[in-house]
């Protein structure tokens, strides 16, 4: 029993946790607490977040030492019932871990923060442009499986079908930690619905995901290094989204980042927008430059560059989706694209472990 309450602990340390609730406790009854309204929420998110794992940990443990004590009885005078009933609730225990597990994974920086995900088709007209709609839908289905809002930052219909391009907002806790590793490169294959002679096709889209961060960090912009562009509102939107040139599009010219926005309802507030959303972009790249540069001196590789190609969804000649960096693969590639992708999602989390 102790050992096994031993290896608990040795993944999270219930005492270090109690003590950072404590803590927390203490700053919220701090009179001036609520002055600063935006780190006041922000503290109380955490506060309650920590006490739900701090919970979630002991209770896991109290149900293991008691099914231990069950083990010492069948042991002396077997039962069958019993027995039953200790592979039922061992079996929950074992879900319930496998579900905490997950979530202490999430432990990155940004992990339990919103994030933008944007969906850009590759080479190839229609054909990925419709790609890129398919990928949009299957994210904006697992958010509602998940329960998370998503607002749309930019959209741009395709010519003929589908889109050039969507930005979305997508609010929930953990919405990055979760997200954050489907950023490459997906390849469709199938059979053109837009070729007359039913040829098969290969469709490339991109996914680049960026987390909302919520204080301010240390990029600085120079206006010189900024071209700023506006243009009508197209696509998703709100009342009178047509009427105006209110859309903006900021283009980093030494990255060559671009980055837009029409979904506030005027062209300062998108352009505000905007601005977050490339600084946050230029945090994480000077991140990933110093974690590809620590990992070269460690004498190991990345797989994190933007463009990778992570996953292939194949409709034929046969069904599969196949995830590159993990192997793991599904023959149903129908409930994969509606929404259904945390058995990658989870993989890969696992995998960064």
């Amino acid at each position: 029993m102790n050992k096994r309450q031993k290896n608990y602990g040795g993944h999270f340390d219930v005492d270090s946790h109690k003590e950072k609730i404590k803590k927390l406790e203490e700053q919220s009854k701090q009179v001036d607490f609520w002055n600063d309204r935006i780190q006041a929420e922000k503290t109380i998110k955490e506060l309650n977040e920590e006490k739900n794992m701090v919970e979630s940990i002991e209770n896991l443990l109290t149900k293991t030492k008691d099914n231990l004590e069950l083990v010492d009885l069948l042991e002396l005078e077997a039962d069958e019932n019993s027995k039953k009933e200790l592979e039922e609730d061992t079996a929950k225990i074992e879900q319930e871990v496998e579900e905490v597990s997950l979530l202490l994974l999430l432990n990155g920086p940004y992990d339990k923060n919103d994030c933008i995900l944007e969906i850009h088709p590759g080479a190839g007209g229609t054909e990925s442009c419709d790609w890129a709609l398919m990928l949009y839908r299957m994210y904006t289905r697992w958010c509602e499986k998940k329960k998370y809002k998503v607002e749309i930052l930019d959209y741009q219909d395709g010519e003929e079908a589908g889109i050039k391009s969507v930005a979305m907002r997508i609010k929930g806790h953990n919405a990055y930690g979760y997200l954050k590793n489907e950023k490459g490169v997906h390849r469709l294959v199938r059979l053109s619905p837009f070729d007359s002679n039913n040829r098969r096709h290969t469709s490339f889209a991109s996914i680049e995901v960026t987390p909302e961060i919520e204080q301010d960090n240390d990029i600085e912009i120079d206006e010189k290094d900024l071209k700023i562009d506006v243009y009508r509102s197209t696509g998703a939107g709100g009342q009178g989204v047509n009427t105006t040139d209110s859309a903006v599009r900021i283009t980093h010219l030494p990255t060559k980042i671009v980055v837009t926005c029409q979904n506030e309802r005027s062209q300062i507030q998108n352009k505000e927008q905007a601005l977050k959303v490339l600084k946050n972009k230029l945090l994480m790249k000077k991140l990933e430059e110093q974690e590809k540069e620590l990992n070269e001196i460690k004498g190991g590789q990345m797989n994190i560059n933007f463009g990778s190609q992570i996953r292939s969804y194949v409709l034929h000649p046969y069904s599969m989706v196949k995830d590159h960096r993990t192997n793991v693969e599904t023959s149903n590639v129908g409930k994969v694209l509606d929404g259904d992708i945390d058995i990658f999602i989870e993989a890969s989390l696992k995998q960064k472990r």
